[in-house]
């Protein structure tokens, strides 16, 4: 696989696009990075995947997949090497890494997550002194 090549299985996703960060080229969908290339030299990528994911890929192709090095690949960063790597097998891992970040949050479903209604105004404690203003 060339760097073009994953760029454009990458850009395929629906609302890809592609930026920059860290002096690399990155893909996002709903303003997330899923995926970027070249931060370990030019025939490198990363994906965002889960731990679970992470784990599943670099079992199944070891010469492919390998976890980006401290927390980050603790968190499913999963760093691919492009010349090992078909085109089904970055469609998937892209397919992935896309549905990560185009999910909705289990954080916007908790009270108080983001996405969730604002807080009702804070209740007067009994035998507060304090009056709330007339209406």
């Amino acid at each position: 696989m060339t760097p073009a090549a994953f760029a454009g299985l990458a850009l395929s996703f629906h609302g890809a696009t592609e930026g920059r960060h860290g002096g690399h080229p990155d893909f996002r969908a709903a303003g997330k990075v899923f995926a970027s290339m070249g931060f370990k030299g030019p025939d490198s990528a990363t994906v965002k995947l889960t731990p679970e994911q992470q784990e599943m890929l670099v079992a199944a192709e070891p010469a492919i997949f390998t976890p980006v090095a401290g927390t980050w690949g603790q968190r499913g960063y999963t760093m691919i090497h492009l010349p090992a790597a078909d085109e089904t097998t970055m469609k998937s891992a892209l397919a992935m890494a896309w549905k990560n970040v185009t999910a909705a949050s289990p954080r916007a479903a908790r009270p108080g997550g983001r996405g969730s209604l604002p807080k009702a105004a804070p209740r007067a404690r009994s035998g507060s002194t304090r009056r709330a203003p007339p209406r």
